[in-house]
């Protein structure tokens, strides 16, 4: 791969990263629930999501997914939904209150326990990271992306195994330090979500952006040369 080729790549990889999308989304709202060690994990899931992407683009598969319009839409329609019950699931996460007698309450049992000290139920690391796993690896966005632009840095020339190789690397690298960035934005309020009812909207936040980037995939068209 010539350098000013790579050069071109790593910036279009930034442009990807940075662009908010459903990983931004589920970094950000791990980060600020679980806070930045924990939102690793399911960062690493997004990027092994993001490599198999990146593989089935390359290898060829992805173009023959979007030439299939039955396999398309059943990719989408999974992808879509996905989305949307990640979204219901971070809406109606429990929020529980701990009492002043050592018990633990669900926020919703009652006002005045609005403002007590809380606990976040945490969610298991092999949970965060499929997560991550499944929020990339059944988005049909980033396959229509990825088949329109990585051609575009592919020698045919060249050994394939190789420049995927180093595609995969960078594109990995740059989304691991986007996406942690966002879960250490994110992390720096957790100050601010307290209390149970800021805390529950902060799910209802969260969750909402979710079902929204996940019914906005069911508008997502395949890509036509």
């Amino acid at each position: 791969m010539r350098w000013e080729v790579w050069v071109a790549y790593f910036a279009a990889c930034w442009v990807i990263a940075v662009s908010p999308g459903s990983g931004a989304v589920l970094s950000m709202s791990h980060g600020l629930s679980y806070g930045v060690r924990r939102a690793t994990t399911t960062i690493l899931g997004l990027q092994v999501g993001l490599v198999m992407i990146l593989l089935i683009a390359g290898g060829g598969l992805g173009a023959l997914l979007l030439a299939s319009e039955h396999a398309f839409l059943a990719v989408k329609t999974v992808g879509a939904l996905y989305l949307i019950y990640l979204g219901i699931q971070q809406w109606r996460a429990r929020v529980e209150v701990k009492g002043d007698n050592g018990a633990n309450n669900e926020a919703n049992n009652g006002a005045n326990n609005a403002a007590g000290p809380v606990r976040v139920p945490m969610m298991s690391r092999e949970r965060r990271f499929a997560t991550g796993v499944l929020t990339n690896a059944t988005n049909p966005k980033g396959i229509v992306f990825m088949v329109a632009v990585l051609p575009q840095f592919i020698d045919t020339t060249h050994p394939l195994a190789t420049q995927l190789a180093i595609l995969a690397v960078t594109m990995c690298a740059v989304d691991l330090t986007v996406m942690h960035g966002y879960a250490l934005l994110a992390s720096r309020m957790q100050g601010l979500f307290r209390n149970a009812s800021a805390l529950r909207w902060q799910n209802r936040f969260f969750g909402s952006v979710l079902m929204a980037v996940g019914t906005a995939l069911f508008f997502v068209r395949r890509h036509h040369a």
